[in-house]
């Protein structure tokens, strides 16, 4: 397993952060490579994306998440990862995002990305345009403010 850890202050309220962020439909906006995301239900999204010249599919589970402060995922199929996003309030105007990533890459090319940094890059442009998405953006967006405790570990 390859493990990412990267952050962003946002210069924005925690709630309104933490808000877009569970706007999953709206992460093709922000995030290179993902083509689209619908949102199943309370906890399961379908993603499409197209990274490297690869076209995948694969469904991911909201395994944890409480209002302004944490979501966390991992796969169902397709490729192997999961993580937590957490949000902490800095000051009433600016929140940091951070994100951190387990993911087991596959084939031959996204182990050679591994070990280059591709994919750290690439969360790194994203929580990047993410920020500016949000302080372009300005006003509070829609969220959906449901608590998901965490699933007891089998």
């Amino acid at each position: 397993m390859t493990t990412i850890e990267k952050s962003v202050d946002v210069q924005a309220p925690v709630r309104a952060v933490y808000n877009q962020w569970t706007q999953f439909e709206s992460f093709p906006r922000f995030m290179e490579g993902v083509d689209r995301v619908v949102q199943v239900d309370d906890v399961l999204t379908h993603w499409e994306t197209s990274i490297g010249g690869a076209r995948r599919e694969f469904d991911a589970r909201v395994t944890e998440q409480h209002p302004d402060e944490r979501v966390a995922w991992h796969t169902v199929d397709g490729p192997e990862h999961g993580g937590v996003v957490t949000f902490h309030r800095l000051d009433e105007h600016t929140t940091r995002v951070t994100l951190q990533m387990e993911y087991h890459p596959d084939t031959l090319i996204e182990k050679a990305g591994a070990a280059l940094g591709m994919v750290g890059n690439r969360v790194s442009g994203d929580l990047k345009r993410f920020k500016e998405y949000m302080e372009e953006r300005g006003g509070e967006p829609g969220g959906w403010r449901g608590d998901i405790p965490r699933a007891p570990q089998s």
